[in-house]
């Protein structure tokens, strides 16, 4: 669900409104059919309640906000710097804090816009938004954004921070996949392309929609023009309103925090990027153990920590969902963790730190998608399932297929995420103690939830990975042919062995 909300302004919704208005009176009996609606015991049941900020809500976001940055810096940064060698410590330092810096300011230029509005080519609508809130145009403190709850709304700044939080650590992720060998330039065009062809897409196929307000509205407008009876126009535009939704929204896909938008996203272009770039200079013959396990796991830890603002900050409203998101935050990863240095443990003697973490990390993808979706037993299935494929993938399939994805980026990231995303259309089942299907329509005015058809879902879900794994391919490969022909992908060889902190950065990361 995540911001499933797309953002919806106090100006956006009169518009609406408008629309709505036009719908209900779409023929001359429509006024008079609206006033016998609104007498009727129909129409009082089915109300939307007045539009407000919840302080508590707006408080709760903001935290959950800073927590996403604590997983990027330092978390991200610190968990990827201790797992490369010495040399290069500074280097992937610096690759995630210079992306987080320069998809801050993409996001409030375009990236927003492009995310979480319409696209006036109806065409495009459903695949990416358009330009109508470049450089935050319209954007102030006095416009909101919806939340899941009817007349629930938060600040429009926060829900543009919280997003840009997401739209900062999706590309970051994917510098574990080419860290050592890198070249620094190369690296942020990549980034900047990416985001705008690959990210932002994503972000408004799977989260954009029009909030549960209008959803409502445009329900009870379509009722007083006649319900199933209502003219051909009335229809029209009540399809009109609904279908101002992002493609995989529209087909039902669940992604409550970003299985697919950020993990699958993620994973998919760390491993073209990886194949493509090539193996680092003496990948499989020489030794290239993490230099800092102790790094590592601090930055694992505030991975978790910040994880529960990711998770349980999609929820948008500080509430019962949140607090599940909570729970299977926690759950999910401790089996996760569990599951992969059990394995390790059957299959090599000892359980390892590395393992542990990697593990941690594999359970809170696979959960991400389904967090708000799923009970807590069902994370926790989830989490045994992701960390021992995931440990599969790292070790047995990534030599055996010998891609040098340095720091398992599609192994953890998009493994793991297919997982979670896949997962969540059986465990979203109540009888799998799941919360059922959200359903905005049947009561308007209030939230319900219904029964899964599993095989349905799955299948909803299998689309959704399927388009994001064939969009992201194709975005990835396509910007580092272009970008690789002009300003180059890869360092020299001799800058690669001397490492990248003093050949990219001039300086070191230790000085003893």
């Amino acid at each position: 669900m995540n911001a499933l909300a797309k953002n919806l302004t106090k100006n956006q919704g009169e518009e609406r409104m408008s629309l709505i208005n036009r719908l209900s009176g779409a023929v001359g009996a429509g006024a008079l059919a609206l006033l016998a609606f609104a007498g009727s015991a129909a129409a009082q049941e089915f109300t939307v309640p007045e539009a407000t900020i919840g302080d508590g809500n707006t408080a709760f976001m903001m935290i959950a906000t800073v927590l996403v940055l604590l997983m990027i810096l330092p978390g991200l940064a610190l968990f990827y710097g201790g797992l490369v060698r010495t040399k290069n410590m500074l280097s992937v330092l610096m690759q995630v804090l210079s992306i987080s810096a320069v998809m801050m300011i993409l996001w409030v230029l375009v990236g927003y816009s492009l995310a979480f509005t319409a696209n006036p080519n109806e065409a495009l609508n459903p695949f990416v938004g358009g330009f109508a809130k470049m450089f935050l145009a319209g954007v102030d403190p006095t416009t909101m954004g919806a939340t899941f709850s009817n007349g629930s709304y938060i600040p429009e700044y926060v829900f543009v921070c919280f997003q840009m939080t997401f739209a900062c650590i999706t590309p970051a992720l994917i510098v574990g996949a080419f860290a050592e060998r890198i070249k620094f330039s190369g690296m942020l065009l990549f980034m900047i392309g990416w985001s705008l062809l690959a990210y932002y897409p994503l972000a408004h196929m799977v989260w954009y929609w029009g909030g549960p307000d209008i959803f409502a509205n445009a329900k009870i407008a379509l009722l007083a023009a006649g319900g199933d009876a209502a003219p051909a126009d009335a229809v029209a535009a009540y399809d009109a309103i609904i279908g101002d939704a992002g493609y995989l929204f529209t087909k039902g896909a669940l992604d409550f925090a970003g299985g697919t938008v950020v993990h699958i996203n993620a994973g998919i272009a760390g491993l073209v990027l990886c194949i493509l770039l090539g193996k680092r200079v003496g990948y499989g013959k020489d030794a290239m153990p993490p230099h800092s396990l102790t790094m590592t796991m601090i930055g694992a830890s505030l991975l978790w920590v910040g994880w529960f603002g990711f998770n349980a900050g999609s929820n948008l409203e500080a509430n019962g969902t949140a607090a599940l998101a909570m729970i299977n935050t926690f759950v999910a990863t401790a089996a996760a963790a569990l599951i992969w240095a059990g394995a390790e443990w059957i299959f090599r003697g000892h359980p390892s730190l590395l393992g542990g973490v990697s593990g941690a990390i594999a359970g809170l993808v696979a959960i991400t998608p389904a967090c708000g979706w799923v009970g807590p037993m069902g994370a926790i299935i989830l989490g045994l399932v992701a960390g021992i494929v995931c440990f599969f993938f790292c070790t047995t399939v990534k030599n055996a297929l010998k891609y040098d994805d340095s720091l398992d980026v599609f192994g953890v990231h998009g493994v793991g995420g297919i997982i979670g995303a896949i997962g969540t259309g059986i465990l979203v089942h109540p009888d799998f103690g799941g919360t059922g299907l959200a359903d905005y329509l049947s009561v308007p005015g209030t939230f319900q939830t219904g029964a899964v058809d599993i095989a349905a879902q799955v299948w909803i879900q299998t689309q959704g990975v399927l388009l994001t794994v064939v969009w992201t391919a194709v975005v990835t490969t396509v910007l580092y042919y272009v970008i690789n022909f002009t300003v180059g992908m890869r360092v020299k060889e001799d800058a690669e062995r001397e490492g990248l902190d003093i050949s990219s950065h001039g300086e070191r990361a230790y000085n003893m």
